[in-house]
């Protein structure tokens, strides 16, 4: 099959007008102009999808699509009170209910023109949905707790569900990692038990960390929002925790004093809250960083240093994060807001990011920063048909001098036309042929959202946090 239109963005060559690809089984076997190709190969069908760009499907290094139903349940918080309340909110789920957010995520990503996600996730509904739409990704295990005594058995449990996605999973699309919780709900041997473990089994590692000046606090002073003994308090929840030692240290210190950055294969979400020293530990560890502008914007986590990451040749990708809080998958919109800001909070600098720099981000960076640049995030002969195509039809996107600028500065989500990974069109002409019923879905995650409007009460966290332990107890007489 050919798949044509008026531009075609390589993103790691030149672009290419009237261009053409030949997609034969799950790859890219051919590049060139739509008369070019036509002429190699004239028995080949055309999908020529006119005034458009054909370009790599985005890959979004941070996303937590088990969060779809959260949409504007806790909005116009700061980061701690926002991360409480939606916290509080999840108890609510059931595992159907994760479920269908978790499959209306997907629809959405595969709709936004995503390929390919890298996602945290406590409870495994994101790689079911991810399997059934069509999506490429990495799906790292969520582990965390307070406790010393919870530790390996938190480990272990981890470890046990990531291997039973692998077992259910199409491995030519869907890999698996872990992820220690957030610093402030971990306990650190978390961190030295995954990462052990990672560089034993060669398993990739995602955590989020110096996301914002909270989380900074807590671990250099013991003393925010985070504070074990007023969330015990607040909550209710009257487990006996010890209290946190401060570290007087950064949070990118903290956690590379527990190991966390020997693991080869390792990505930092966020990161904005880090000094000199910190840009100098994640460089010579070679850690990856997924940058998310509006999630930081948003809950006022503050702007990550994107331009140091830059100079440090950090690999950098983009994500789209939670929907709880962005609302939205919309990675076009993602570029333009950190293109945008990147340029605000840097004036005069001879360095600007431009919109190839941002594009970059969303594809190819992205994929080095997951180690699969060698088969996707970019257009070229021999690498997966992770494809979409982006409507440039409409007047204020007309002239066109560069296709590029055309989709970063004047396109969105509902621009997407077409999205293929592996050779297999997911959405076409601006419908879902997955064959899952989008609006059943939608209407199932509507349903909900009385019910998550509503905070629990101190009762509900109690009963919640009951039933837990008693979980906890059951396994461990198994």
């Amino acid at each position: 099959m050919l798949l044509a239109a008026h531009y075609l963005i390589p993103v790691t060559g030149e672009n290419i007008e009237n261009g053409a690809m030949l997609v034969q089984d799950d790859k890219i076997a051919d590049i060139g102009t739509l008369a070019e190709l036509q002429k190699k190969y004239p028995d080949e069908e055309v999908r020529d999808y006119g005034r458009a760009a054909l370009m790599p499907g985005f890959v979004d290094l941070h996303t937590h699509l088990e969060c779809a139903a959260l949409r504007g349940i806790v909005e116009e918080k700061p980061y701690a009170e926002w991360k409480r309340e939606t916290s509080t909110r999840e108890i609510l789920f059931t595992s159907e209910d994760f479920d269908d957010s978790a499959m209306l995520g997907a629809l959405e990503a595969v709709a936004s023109g995503v390929t390919t996600v890298a996602d945290i996730t406590s409870t495994g509904s994101a790689t079911k949905a991810a399997s059934q739409i069509g999506l490429r990704g990495v799906f790292y295990r969520e582990i965390y707790t307070m406790r010393a005594d919870e530790v390996d058995n938190a480990l272990q449990d981890g470890v046990d569900e990531v291997e039973r996605w692998r077992q259910d999973s199409d491995e030519t699309r869907m890999s698996f990692g872990l992820a220690p919780g957030a610093i402030y709900a971990c306990h650190p041997q978390i961190f030295k038990g995954i990462a052990d473990y990672a560089c034993e089994h060669e398993t990739p590692v995602a955590l989020h960390v110096a996301g914002s000046q909270e989380e900074a606090d807590f671990v250099r002073y013991g003393s925010s929002p985070f504070s074990v003994h007023a969330t015990e308090q607040e909550r209710g929840f009257g487990i006996d925790m010890p209290p946190w030692l401060a570290a007087g240290c950064t949070p990118v210190r903290y956690v590379y004093n527990w190991g966390i950055f020997s693991v080869p294969n390792v990505m930092a979400v966020h990161c904005v809250h880090v000094d000199d020293d910190d840009l100098d530990i994640l460089k010579d560890n070679d850690v990856a960083i997924a940058y998310c502008p509006r999630t930081n914007a948003k809950l006022g986590m503050g702007a990550a240093p994107i331009h140091e990451f830059r100079h440090k040749k950090l690999r950098l990708g983009l994500g789209t994060d939670s929907p709880a809080a962005t609302d939205t998958f919309d990675m076009i919109e993602e570029m333009r807001f950190g293109l945008l800001l990147s340029r605000a909070l840097n004036p005069g600098s001879k360095n600007l990011l431009s919109a190839q720099d941002i594009l970059s981000m969303a594809t190819i960076d992205a994929a080095r920063a997951l180690f699969l640049d060698e088969w996707i995030g970019s257009l070229e002969v021999g690498k997966k048909a992770d494809i979409i195509a982006v409507d440039l039809r409409n007047s204020h996107q007309n002239p066109i001098s560069d296709p590029v600028s055309a989709v970063v500065y004047t396109a969105n989500q509902d621009n997407i036309m077409m999205t293929m990974v592996n050779g297999k069109v997911l959405y076409d002409d601006f419908t879902h042929v997955s064959g899952v019923d989008r609006d059943q879905i939608a209407e199932r995650v509507r349903a909900l959202q009385p019910r998550l409007r509503e905070a629990p009460s101190f009762d509900e966290l109690r009963t919640y946090r009951s039933k837990l332990a008693d979980e906890r107890a059951e396994r461990l007489a198994r």
